[in-house]
């Protein structure tokens, strides 16, 4: 899989994307150009079938993500603030983007996951944190409000810790955060590495059919009314019991084996 920019790395090996900010003096916060790479990379992912995993994380151990690169950001706006204005709104499209993937996400956390940094792990299915991450929102302590994570933070997390998070600017550890909720797991810095791998190897080893369906079922459905989206998910469940890997699935149950599913054969 191609690089798009040298702020954005992804090697895809036994069917994992593994995807690195790798802006490491800036502790991986987020330019424009970063913005858009990240968002060129999600469209290779979805469109590469050998791709069943996504792994999101930053280079080095100091951030995940710090957040938006505000220096370079400011710079831009002082010139042009009808295009950032525009640029803004590729944050949302990227969280969209990951939703929408069809594949499975994970985040993978060392150090600080900070402001969009903090709302694009948690706009990943899974968040694997090492026991070293810091969470938080601090927007708020500069005169501004995380708008465009709000999303991502309230679907992870009750919506009023994420607003108390949001209003106070306060930083959480790993340890808090599997707490809230936010964080699917906890690991030591040593452990990281291994626990992403297994982890990721595990869903890879899923019908990548299954997971494409009941994923997409899964956000489809997230803010409906109970009996709105089980309407929804009445039929798909149909679709999803009549696929081949469902077939295959249930014929290695019975014989005792391991399946092979569509993409294998």
């Amino acid at each position: 899989m191609d690089s798009p920019s040298p702020d954005i790395q992804v090697a895809l090996t036994d069917g994992i994307a593994r995807v690195t900010i790798t802006r490491e003096e800036k502790r991986n916060a987020l330019s424009w150009e970063a913005i858009a790479a990240l968002r060129a990379v999600t469209a290779q992912v979805r469109a590469e079938p050998e791709a069943r995993v996504m792994v999101l994380t930053g280079a080095g151990d100091k951030a995940f993500c710090a957040g938006a690169d505000l220096g370079a950001m400011a710079t831009d706006g002082a010139t042009d603030p009808a295009a950032v204005h525009a640029a803004r709104g590729e944050l949302a499209g990227l969280f969209n983007d990951l939703w929408a993937l069809g594949k499975p996400t994970v985040a993978r956390v060392r150090g600080f996951a900070l402001a969009g940094g903090f709302g694009l792990a948690c706009a990943c299915d899974l968040v694997v944190a090492a026991d070293d991450a810091t969470f938080g929102a601090p927007e708020v302590d500069v005169g501004l409000w995380p708008h465009m994570i709000t999303v991502p933070l309230v679907r992870s997390m009750a919506p009023k810790r994420a607003l108390e998070l949001m209003m106070t600017g306060r930083r959480v550890d790993a340890i808090e955060a599997e707490r809230i909720g936010f964080v699917t797991r906890v690991v030591p810095v040593a452990e990281l590495d291994e626990t992403v791998d297994v982890l990721a190897a595990t869903l890879a080893s899923k019908s990548p059919t299954a997971l494409r369906l009941g994923r997409d079922a899964f956000y489809a459905t997230w803010d409906m009314a109970a009996a709105e989206a089980l309407a929804v998910l009445h039929p798909l469940l149909t679709v999803t019991a009549s696929t081949d890997d469902a077939a295959e699935g249930l014929a290695a149950f019975r014989e005792r084996r391991p399946p092979r599913w569509t993409a294998d054969r």
